[in-house]
């Protein structure tokens, strides 16, 4: 877990599994603390609410009948450094009749404007008004929260004088699964069969988030094309405050076929006979004499492509210094 903190808001990250606890905004003092991840179970599973116990640093206006006031006698005087604006100005000479004018926070009361003499500071926060303290939240995180979704303590971040305190925010963030993948309230899972399996039918168990086991078999007869999705309702993700309504479950079916080579000629020839005649009219001898005949070979389109923009950028830069030589003169005849 870490958090940043300003004088607004604090925000805290978390992180887990399929939906975590992260955080993000602001860009100042970052400080770092430990939290132990949440499983994608607790998120979907039985129970509604899941309650994590946080203990967070903040800083707090000082009490024991000082009520921030820094000082044993509660009073203050006007900062000499900056005459109470909190602000300083310096110059300086950066080149012969220009002066740069530069406004900084005053070094001696840190902004505030007030000074407090050594003697009368509090003992407790040294004038500076606040005093570290650590507070307990307790975070419920609902079956169904979606990604992004913020979880607000109203006035729990820091306090300073004359200045509204913040508030404690926790962001949801969703983590990539093993084996799931979410999209809403719905729920995506991967899965390859053999080519057996997409002709003659398969039947799997499914493991899910909640430790179910979801027995999935395909409809007698139901061949399986490549890339091709079916969907079980009802068995995604919980709808956030309607946890009893939940989204579909999509399973992507990856056919597997066998390795070239691995199927015998006897073999192809069975298959040929139980599979559906061949597409397009057959080419006569003599057609065929007329064709060239061609040779494939594997390919790794994502390598070549990668090795294509190599050899265009290599090009290009190579046109670019040719473009950049100046223009030599040209050899001419002398006149007689």
């Amino acid at each position: 877990m870490y958090y940043i903190k300003n004088r607004i808001s604090i925000f805290l990250v978390l992180s887990s599994s399929l939906d975590a606890l992260t955080a993000s905004c602001g860009d100042r003092e970052r400080l770092g603390a430990s939290f132990s991840g949440v499983e994608n179970f607790e998120f979907y599973g039985l129970k509604n609410v899941h309650v994590f116990v946080m203990l967070v640093s903040i800083s707090v206006l000082l009490g024991l009948g000082l009520d921030g006031k820094g000082s044993k006698s509660g009073a203050s005087g006007r900062c000499y450094g900056c005459q109470g604006t909190g602000m300083r100005v310096t110059t300086r000479q950066i080149a012969p009749g220009m002066i740069q004018q530069m406004q900084h926070v005053c070094s001696e009361c840190r902004g505030s404007g007030e000074h407090i003499s050594e003697r009368d500071r509090c003992p407790q926060c040294k004038g500076n008004k606040i005093t570290p303290e650590k507070k307990v939240l307790e975070v419920n995180v609902e079956k169904g929260m979606l990604h992004g979704q913020k979880i607000v303590f109203n006035a729990e971040a820091d306090e300073a004088p004359d200045t509204i305190t913040g508030n404690v925010i926790f962001v949801l963030q969703q983590k990539n699964h093993s084996k799931f993948r979410r999209k809403s309230d719905d729920l995506y899972v991967e899965h390859n069969l053999s080519l057996a399996e997409a002709l003659r039918g398969f039947q799997f168990v499914l493991t899910h988030l909640d430790g179910r086991q979801l027995l999935i078999k395909s409809h007698p007869g139901e061949v399986i094309k490549p890339d091709q999705y079916k969907a079980i309702n009802d068995e995604g993700m919980p709808q956030y405050g309607r946890p009893f309504i939940k989204g579909r479950l999509y399973v992507h079916f990856n056919v597997e076929f066998p390795e070239s080579g691995s199927l015998s000629p006897e073999k192809c020839r069975a298959l040929e006979a139980i599979l559906p005649p061949r597409p397009g009219k057959c080419s006569s001898d003599m057609e065929l004499d007329t064709c060239e005949e061609t040779t494939m070979h594997d390919v790794n389109m994502e390598e070549e492509m990668r090795r294509k923009e190599q050899q265009r950028r290599r090009q290009e830069a190579y046109d670019t210094d040719d473009n950049d030589e100046p223009n030599m003169p040209r050899v001419g005849c002398n006149q007689q």
